[in-house]
């Protein structure tokens, strides 16, 4: 990079909220002040400024050497293939440092920092390393989340200076989650057995085969789709296609924001569901869009990627190890015969550094 390139750049404007926010990359000092109890700010004039810097910055160091004091929150925004989620160092406490309402405020992405998610890092239970915790972008709380854990695992290895490949065992509602970090970034993660009896997922569809909710049918809005159900700790939908629709499922022409809530909260899912509607490209490529139990249209979902590989290959579509593309990027999932584990691989990383006042 040239001088030029690498000199700083100021920018002034004119906030109603603030909080401080470094970019790892390109660190930045400005400044945005964000109220979780919903009071506006007064008014001010905020300086922001970039520069590169290091690999490991000094906004990324002096973010890990602070501590809490009075109101400010200390978080560090991580996204995995466009999931994106406010990550908060909560080892000190079995209680979230904010509540699933404070959450929602920070996840609107008009009037707060936005994310599809909050996540805590907190003390291990039942002999775990640490225990995560997540508040969706509605303040309700899932079971678990597939791109989050891996957010949560280079989030530890940040916490924790660690260098190299390193795993985890991580306490989730849905069971202990095993992710490793790769050599090369990329986060490996053992997400367990798939849970496949209905009353457990949980749906009200009755079993169609072998005791599995497969090709079931499921009338929304005037169509009968086919729909498997799958659980990965938390509950899935997932269909290739109406039961009507001649042609093969296109899932770039979904309107999305319309079909997906009638899915969700469809009274044959008594706790919601995740939906994915599938597209196959061959039998070890697939692609997906997600609608998800309490964010909406997201870009990626790491547990609902691996309901996919189940559900393709009990449908007879598609071989146990797969890519499976997402409109942020690919995920490979691999759902083994040998240990009845699925394992994901894919990408997360830190976006910026930030506090909010609360």
């Amino acid at each position: 990079m040239s001088p030029a390139a690498a000199a700083a750049a100021t920018t002034t404007t004119s906030f109603a909220a603030a909080a401080t926010v470094s970019s790892p990359a390109a660190p930045s000092r400005g400044c945005v002040r964000l109220s979780l109890r919903g009071v506006p700010c007064a008014p001010r004039r905020a300086v922001a400024s970039m520069a590169v810097s290091t690999p490991r910055s000094a906004a990324a160091a002096s973010f890990l050497e602070r501590r809490e004091s009075g109101r400010a929150l200390h978080f560090v925004k991580y996204q995995g293939l466009g999931n994106d989620f406010i990550m908060v160092d909560n080892r000190d406490s079995s209680v979230p440092k904010v509540t699933p309402e404070e959450a929602a405020k920070l996840c609107d992405r008009n009037f707060g920092i936005g994310a599809d998610g909050v996540i805590f890092v907190m003390p291990g239970s039942n002999g775990a390393d640490y225990t995560m915790r997540i508040f969706n972008s509605d303040g309700s709380e899932p079971e678990m989340c597939g791109n989050g854990v891996r957010c949560f695992a280079r989030f530890i290895a940040e916490l924790e200076n660690l260098q190299g490949t390193h795993s985890f065992t991580i306490h989730t509602g849905a069971g202990l989650i095993i992710p490793e970090i790769q050599s090369d970034g990329q986060v490996k993660v053992d997400m367990g057995e798939p849970i496949l009896s209905g009353p457990d997922i949980p749906t009200k569809l009755l079993a169609t085969k072998n005791k599995v909710v497969v090709q079931a049918e499921l009338e929304v809005e005037g169509l009968t789709w086919h729909v498997t159900c799958v659980s990965m700790g938390n509950p899935h939908c997932v269909t290739f296609g109406a039961k009507d629709l001649k042609q093969v499922l296109q899932v770039d022409d979904l309107k999305l924001s319309e079909i997906g809530p009638k899915f969700e909260h469809h009274e044959m899912f008594p706790a919601r569901t995740n939906t994915e509607f599938v597209q196959v490209l061959s039998r070890s490529h697939l692609k997906m869009r997600v609608w998800e139990r309490g964010a909406g249209a997201t870009l990626a979902c790491g547990t609902g990627a691996c309901a996919v590989v189940v559900a393709a290959v009990l449908e007879g579509r598609a071989e146990r190890k797969c890519v499976v593309d997402l409109p942020g990027g690919p995920l490979e999932i691999e759902w083994r015969e040998d240990d009845n584990h699925v394992y994901m691989t894919g990408p997360a990383e830190a976006v910026f550094y930030g506090s909010v006042v609360h």
